[in-house]
């Protein structure tokens, strides 16, 4: 059972990208984008829940010359299934999660996805 829900999950995850706009997806670069089931404790803020995890240095900050790591996008399956069991609103959570994170990778600012009404993901 378990290994079928991480199947569904990352059906999801990828569905979220595949519907990205294309001039999003075209301009990513060097990020990584991988499910987990849970966060660790390092990686909790405190009394929080983590849905997905920006790890990396944002194509704003990026200089022409410098090689970089990937960028790392976790998206965490067992947080995100714990807020709802139906598949339609864990379905909207990922895609929201993944806009969110890949928000970070374009270098947009906690502070402006509030703004945009995205802020409540991470």
């Amino acid at each position: 059972m378990s290994d079928l829900r991480r199947a569904r999950f990352a059906r999801l995850v990828r569905r979220a990208l595949a519907d990205l706009p294309p001039r999003f997806r075209e301009r990513m670069r060097n990020v990584e984008i991988i499910v987990e089931d849970e966060p660790d404790a390092a990686r909790l803020p405190d009394g929080g829940t983590l849905l997905g995890l920006y790890e990396g240095v944002p194509l704003t900050q990026r200089g022409l010359d410098e090689p970089y790591l990937p960028d790392r996008i976790t998206i965490f399956r067992r947080p995100i299934e714990s807020i709802s069991a139906s598949p339609h609103i864990q379905a909207r959570i990922v895609r929201d999660t993944v806009v969110h994170e890949i928000a970070h990778h374009f270098g947009i600012s906690d502070e402006r996805l509030h703004e945009l009404g995205l802020g409540d993901e991470d």
